[in-house]
């Protein structure tokens, strides 16, 4: 009897985790398998989508953008509500096929290469000190929230820095990610961590433009305009500062374009969006999955304690392992085939990264976690012209941190239950409490 891939669907499924065996189930059946797309959590109904859960079919759809398109409906597997929601989203570099990604990602890759994440490692590697040094105090033992007290804020304080942002209004970032990634989670659908008096007059202005939720408590999809007018109204206010005062940050490269007449308004709103959401939130879920992957595999967390050498591979294997992003969507330009199964112009076409990266035809035992693993063509950060341009940041976030908190600690176990975020896109982790002892 096949299996029922509809629970796949549905953001409640990863609450109590990702559905692995379902997932081995439907890869050891066929390659490719139709989800059905019911009314769900108050959103309407779709037509359905083709799921592809076999690494080697993934890789073949994200390398062939003619054929699959980022464009044609966007990337997240729910249809915008509009025809207007959908050429908005379509200026968003991650929602474009070449040449036109190509023109918006050129000028700003150079920011993201092993160079330039060299140049901020120091920092980097410092403020994971602190944030460990602040979490753990004076204490010989103590408990703390992971999530919260240290994943949460070293993406932000990278951000900040690389991306131009003030450092007080970095928890604004915190807040959009959760609004935009926890659309469908009511614990994150509000979230409003940051304090306006610790942040700029910018913030505080933009802050006038955050819309409210409704009767129902529901705040408008933030994948409309009018779901993150705060953000944007930000961004031009912070775009106006750059512009007086240019750096060498993202922003201000940004701008260079925009002044040259090749970024569009929308384009620059979209690319903000993209690197303040899109940055933030994919790192700050790797560092917990991370650390989840450890405190499950003891053996493991104390062998890399005392062979750090071996953080050369773990890092990688530890976002295997989890996978931040759980999938991504395409459609189909033309009628053809995926691994012989019949897709039709039109089609929306969804690669499971999660199935992909414990596909067994590619990793020897999927499911064991092997900090030594290598070779590791894992799919964390994607694959083809949208291969990850924050990929060399992200690893360097992760390793900063497991290293100083291993570093700092005799022992980490649990203190409670991880909490996981509602969500069918982000494998989010909203509380991991841990307890610690010193060294």
């Amino acid at each position: 009897m096949t299996a029922d891939p509809t629970p796949l669907v549905d953001p409640r499924t990863y609450v109590d985790g990702v559905p692995y065996r379902l997932l081995a189930a439907l890869r050891a059946t066929s390659p490719v398998v139709w989800v059905e797309e019911p009314p769900l959590l108050g959103l309407p109904g779709g037509p359905g989508f083709w799921l592809v859960l076999r690494h080697a079919d993934v890789t073949d759809v994200l390398r062939q953008p003619r054929l699959f398109s980022s464009w044609l409906g966007a990337t997240q597997i729910r249809d915008p509500a509009t025809g207007e929601d959908l050429d908005y989203v379509r200026r968003m570099m991650l929602n474009m096929d070449p040449p036109e990604h190509g023109r918006l990602r050129r000028p700003v890759a150079r920011s993201f290469n092993p160079r330039a994440v060299a140049a901020v490692e120091a920092s980097i590697r410092a403020n994971a000190v602190m944030l460990v040094e602040h979490a753990l105090g004076d204490a010989d033992e103590g408990v703390c929230d992971f999530a919260r007290d240290l994943a949460a804020d070293l993406p932000l304080l990278t951000l900040a820095d690389v991306l131009g942002v003030p450092e007080p209004d970095r928890w604004l970032l915190y807040d959009w990610s959760n609004r935009v990634i926890g659309f469908q989670d009511p614990d994150y659908a509000v979230s409003a961590a940051f304090d306006p008096q610790a942040g700029t007059e910018a913030a505080r202005a933009a802050l006038r433009h955050r819309p409210a939720p409704d009767p129902d408590g529901r705040m408008p999809d933030p994948r409309t305009r009018t779901g993150m007018a705060d953000l944007y109204a930000y961004a031009h206010l912070l775009a106006e500062s750059k512009r007086r005062d240019p750096g060498r940050d993202v922003m201000s490269i940004l701008l260079a374009q925009q002044g040259d007449e090749r970024l569009a308004t929308e384009e620059f709103e979209n690319m903000f969006w993209l690197f303040a959401v899109a940055g933030n939130e994919t790192v700050r879920n790797g560092l917990p999955g991370a650390m989840i992957a450890l405190l499950e595999h003891p053996a493991q967390m104390e062998r890399l304690r005392q062979e750090p050498a071996l953080f050369d591979t773990a890092v990688d294997e530890l976002l295997r392992w989890w996978t931040p992003v759980m999938v991504f969507r395409r459609t189909a330009t033309e009628d053809t085939t995926i691994a012989g199964v019949p897709v039709r112009a039109g089609d929306k076409v969804v690669v499971s990264f999660t199935s992909a990266n414990r596909d067994e035809s590619v990793f020897v035992e999927p499911d064991r976690l092997d900090l030594a693993r290598h070779p590791n063509p894992h799919l964390v950060f994607g694959h083809g012209p949208h291969f990850c341009l924050g990929a060399h940041l992200a690893r360097c976030q992760v390793r900063a941190l497991l290293e100083a908190l291993l570093a700092s600690t005799a022992s980490v176990a649990y203190a409670g239950a991880p909490t996981y975020l509602r969500s069918n896109f982000q494998r989010g982790v909203k509380r991991l409490p841990i307890r610690w002892r010193r060294r």
